[in-house]
Order: C-alpha cells, then structure tokens, then sequence
C-alpha cells in the first residue's frame, strides 16, 4: 500500500472506529486532479445515510487540517451493501435469520453451503441448510448475505 493510500485509511480508521463503526475498504481511484475516495463502513447495527453524512464531515474537515489531498476531490463514504463478503465478526449479528452462501476451510479442503444464519455464539456461526452446521469465524474463507425477495 503506497504512503498516500496508508495515510487516508488510518484516518478513516481512526474517526470510523471512534464514532463505533468497522472500516470495511477504502477504495482511491482517479488522477491527483480529480481524486475519489470511496470509504465503506460497517456496523453491529445497520448504518443510516446520515452516519455516513457525519462521518463524511468529520473525514473532509481531517483531510482538509491535515492537507493530504488538494481540492478537487471527492469523498464517499457509504455501507457495503450486500454484494460485498463480510469481513468481520461484529458484522454477523444482524444478519441472523437471512440467507448466506458460504465458502469455508473444513479438514483438508474447502466446502461451500447456502443456508440461513441462525445464531452467533462468541466466534461461532450456526447456519441451518438441511441441518444445522456449526463454523468456526476463523474458518470462514468467504461469506456473502444473499438476496431475498420474498
């Protein structure tokens, strides 16, 4: 990671985690002169638009202080949404009771299965296809919430 991308993501770590948020990714994508920052945030409960907004303040009047980026820029700060894996731990609470596919490390190999995430005990993840399976978060390889429309 280059020192500019390394500078961006401790501040964003720093004020995301202070207000009680997960980073997910930061993403910097464009020229010098016409910068995006993208910046995905998580949490134990679902984000809301104005999280972002506050977060966003907070973050630009940093970035400004700190003067690690020269206008024009464009900063955007949102959640994850669903097509992205979860990263962490804390994201899995409030995912119980939706559905999942799963890729995770079993013996030698790997396995796969789409079922609903019933309950989260400490570091396990109990998912329930046409059993209940137990998996270790240490395990999990990747893990995406499925799209419902019912």
């Amino acid at each position: 990671m280059d020192l500019f991308k390394k500078n961006i993501v401790g501040i964003a770590e720093e004020i995301i985690s202070s207000a009680g948020f997960i980073l997910v990714d930061v993403i910097i994508r464009g020229t010098e002169r016409n910068r995006v920052i993208e910046v995905f945030v998580d949490g134990e409960a679902n984000v809301t638009a104005e999280d972002c907004a506050q977060l966003s303040r907070k973050m630009n009047l940093v970035l400004e202080e700190k003067e690690l980026i020269k206008p024009p820029y464009r900063l955007d700060i949102s959640s994850p949404g669903v097509d992205r894996p979860l990263l962490y731990l804390k994201q899995y609470p409030k995912h119980i009771n939706r559905q999942f596919e799963v890729s995770y490390k079993s013996g030698e190999g790997e396995k796969k299965l789409k079922g609903k995430l019933i309950k989260v005990e400490e570091e396990n993840l109990t998912f329930l296809t046409d059993r209940e399976l137990v998996i270790n978060f240490d395990d999990i390889i990747k893990a995406k919430v499925l799209i419902s429309f019912s």
